[in-house]
């Protein structure tokens, strides 16, 4: 691919290239870059997996463009997982709003460049530098910028980025926005009733009451990882997946073989919760587990089961969790029907460069008002915390 921008710094020249296909970046010179993090979704066997398999490409709309930033020696220094898009779909950050507005002013808001994971609203670090680099977020994002003029586009979008990252990139003039999901957070927990014993006493009996109507109906739960998912497994999860797809009126962007290519590539790092009735797997639950982490991502059923979402989802990633000294529990996006089940409002971070003048005005605006609208959304429902306060303690020690 051509060169783009050549950024002078106090560090030296760095040079940014676009390529089509993550396989054209050798799998150990982007972890390099990818490699002390936590998060599974950015390494090259994830997006690796999303190429090969057809998720991304023409038939979704993702065209792959991975930024790599180079060194005056051409040693790559940092990269990005970025796709050309000619929609908004899949991305969880929602700027239909935005692009509306702008055509009908007369504007040409797509195709944009969206720094990201396909599919997958999963925080974590997106503009991934190799340590010891010279790189900062500021130099990328400015890398960035430049190059979505050059390419004459409306916009680059940096979604489900790290606070750290947002804050560079707002300092560097771009328009950072916010959102919210809800983490569960080990505090030490023992096991899952040391985690109950956190939690007042009316919620304490609501999980409780949920996860007996569960076993109540029959069902054998396994969790499974690595080697003991077999294809048998990943053919009754595809059939769980395009369920949900069809409920949801949704666009089934994840073909069969992605989940193969999956297991292959990241190995014990997939996690597969199975409910099965009668020998029959019925329902499932797809995670990914890194260091400190374990990421939701999939779920699916076949039938109605009463609760069993939440005992698949929420409650049995808990006990995974605290099993293996995990430090905290990402469920995926949306969902305050989380809070009472111990997982907590996080905020969420993404940054925004528009091109045009009154574009970017307009947005900017909205987004101020909104990161209002967010904090204090996010203090209302810290306030129903479903953990144990002076008041529970005081209430179950009352004498009947």
């Amino acid at each position: 691919m051509p060169s783009l921008p050549t950024l002078p710094d106090g560090s030296g020249k760095f040079s940014l290239t676009l390529h089509a296909a993550i396989a054209e970046i050798a799998a150990e010179d982007w972890n390099l870059c990818a490699e002390s993090e936590d998060n599974p979704f950015i390494g090259h066997a994830f997006l690796s997996a999303l190429e090969d398999s057809g998720a991304v490409g023409r038939r979704t709309g993702w065209h792959a463009r991975h930024a790599a930033l180079r060194d005056g020696d051409g040693r790559l220094a940092a990269v990005a997982p970025m796709y050309v898009k000619s929609h908004s779909y899949g991305e969880y950050v929602f700027d239909h709003a935005w692009a509306d507005a702008f055509e009908r002013a007369g504007g040409r808001y797509y195709p944009k460049l969206q720094v990201a994971v396909p599919f997958s609203p999963v925080p974590g670090p997106r503009l991934l530098i190799r340590p010891g680099a010279g790189v900062t977020a500021a130099i990328f994002g400015r890398a960035l910028a430049e190059t979505c003029a050059r390419l004459d586009l409306s916009s680059v979008h940096v979604t489900f980025c790290t606070e750290p990252e947002w804050q560079a990139l707002g300092a560097a003039g771009w328009l950072r926005r916010q959102g919210l999901q809800f983490h569960w957070h080990n505090a030490g927990y023992g096991d899952f009733e040391d985690f109950l014993a956190s939690l007042s006493s009316r919620k304490r009996k609501t999980i409780r009451r949920e996860r007996r109507e569960v076993a109540a109906q029959g069902l054998a739960l396994h969790t499974l990882e690595g080697a003991a998912i077999t294809e048998r497994h990943w053919d009754a999860f595809y059939r769980f997946y395009l369920a949900t797809v069809e409920r949801k009126w949704g666009g089934a962007y994840l073909p069969r073989r992605f989940f193969s290519l999956l297991a292959a590539r990241l190995g014990d790092r997939v996690v597969l919760m199975i409910a099965e009735k009668d020998g029959k797997a019925v329902a499932g639950a797809l995670n990914l587990r890194g260091r400190t982490t374990l990421y939701g991502r999939n779920w699916g059923a076949i039938g109605d089961w009463p609760f069993l979402h939440f005992e698949l989802c929420y409650y049995r990633a808990i006990d995974y969790a605290i099993a293996h000294k995990l430090a905290r529990v990402e469920a995926g996006a949306q969902g305050e029907h989380k809070l009472a089940r111990g997982y907590l409002p996080a905020p969420t971070y993404s940054a925004h460069w528009i091109a045009h003048a009154g574009l970017r005005r307009a947005v900017g605006d909205f987004l101020e008002a909104e990161r209002l609208a967010i904090a204090a959304r996010e203090a209302d429902l810290r306030a129903f915390t479903p953990f144990r306060n002076d008041t529970d303690d005081a209430e179950e020690t009352k004498t009947p």
